[in-house]
């Protein structure tokens, strides 16, 4: 059990290998980087006082696979399924990808693990201000239940993901404003720095 729970932790500091930075302004295509210039990074800190988890898992061995069954097995993820998305694998593909580009939260953890291709997540800061994540294969990223975010692929077009859950899944986002759900206010109790 001791072993479950030391790889189920976030990589040390100086392991977390995501790129997040702060998005500029532009209102061109939301599936470009969006970097300021200069580029203004995110720290892993700043992440984690957003309440934002990061794993690098290697999907493509033994080492990777005993790791993602500890995580799963110490965090409570007994449901999952795997997601594509890209033109030709989502019905109504452009109309979705607009849909998870606006700004919401849910009533339960966002649990992504990508096995194939890439794509962004955006979460607010404290000072509301846009943090771009990208993800790429071997990335597993968890939202909190209540955060302010949204989700897009990026030029490629394609991702395919893990999704868990605890329990049952809940699919319904809930569009901003939500500062009196209880899932928001949740949030707000669990990091109260994030309410500024």
């Amino acid at each position: 059990m001791a072993e479950d729970q030391a790889l189920a932790q976030p990589d040390e500091l100086r392991e977390v290998r995501l790129d997040a930075y702060y998005m500029d302004d532009s209102e061109e295509d939301q599936r470009l980087p969006h970097k300021k210039s200069p580029n203004e990074a995110a720290s892993p800190e700043a992440l984690r006082a957003l309440g934002v988890l990061s794993w690098r898992i290697d999907p493509d061995t033994p080492e990777g696979e005993a790791r993602l069954a500890a995580i799963k097995r110490v965090r409570g993820y007994n449901y999952e399924d795997l997601v594509t998305i890209s033109p030709t694998a989502l019905p109504g593909y452009e109309q979705k990808i607009r849909t998870f580009y606006e700004e919401h939260i849910h009533s339960d953890e966002e649990i992504r693990y990508v096995v194939e291709g890439s794509g962004y997540f955006d979460v607010r800061d404290l000072e509301d201000r846009w943090i771009r994540i990208a993800v790429a294969k071997g990335d597993m990223l968890v939202l909190p239940e209540g955060i302010y975010h949204r989700f897009t692929l990026d030029t490629e077009n394609y991702i395919k993901a893990l999704r868990l859950f605890i329990g049952e899944p809940v699919w319904t986002p809930f569009n901003r404003p939500q500062e009196d759900h209880p899932s928001r206010a949740k949030y707000i109790q669990s990091f109260p720095v994030a309410a500024h």
